[in-house]
């Protein structure tokens, strides 16, 4: 996949790659998640603590050991709660990689985000979908399909599992770093409505392609 931006290419896969996204706390936006490979093994990383965390300006996602991958900062006023992503760990000075933003200030439980690249004209990316209820679905400027948020599904049962576990789907050449920032994003711009009772749960479809990680990842 050509043209793409890319913010570590160590994270980008030859091959379609199914991640498992678990929410380390279930009570603030942005307080925390690990994210594991189809083997169980630890992937990324992102830590924050306490209430007030999910105020802060600035996120950063991290790899295994700890090492800053991407910085997301806030950028502030802004009605449509725009972020810029730099790489690694920001410094005073650097400047970003891109920009993501809602495409409106109006309505909330539906997610219409668009992601502005600096200095590669032509690439951008456009989010569609319902974030809370872990639906999303992300396109290039080709209109082509280079990530999914989904719900997972336990292959034992065929039970669908809860919200604060959920499908990370990176296609061939899509950078996962990427990806999962954007996830980050779209989190503390949707994080509120993570227990909104007014969303409709999707039907329980049995697993077909997911051999997942519901025995292996601690909840």
């Amino acid at each position: 996949m050509k043209n793409e931006l890319v913010v570590q290419d160590g994270y980008v896969f030859k091959q379609e790659t199914h991640l498992t996204v678990l929410k380390t706390s279930l009570f603030f936006a942005g307080d925390g998640f690990a994210v594991y490979d189809c083997k169980g093994q630890l992937v990324f990383r992102f830590d924050s603590y306490g209430p007030h965390t999910r105020d802060k300006d600035e996120l950063v996602l991290m790899d295994p050991q700890g090492r800053s991958l991407l910085t997301l900062r806030r950028k502030k006023p802004s009605l449509h709660q725009r972020w810029e992503g730099f790489k690694g760990e920001r410094t005073d000075g650097d400047k970003p990689m891109f920009s993501v933003k809602r495409s409106s200030i109006i309505g909330r439980s539906r997610t219409s985000v668009t992601v502005e690249v600096y200095d590669k004209p032509g690439v951008e990316y456009l989010i569609e979908g319902c974030f809370p209820q872990r639906c999303c679905k992300v396109f290039n400027s080709a209109k082509k399909l280079v990530a999914e948020i989904r719900r997972k599904v336990d292959p034992t049962t065929s039970v669908m599992l809860g919200k604060e576990v959920f499908m990370l789907c990176v296609q061939p050449g899509f950078d996962g770093a990427f990806a999962m920032g954007l996830v980050l994003v779209l989190d503390q711009i949707n994080g509120e409505n993570y227990f909104d009772s007014r969303t409709t749960e999707p039907a329980v479809h049995p697993a077909t392609e997911d051999s997942g990680l519901a025995s292996s990842v601690p909840f």
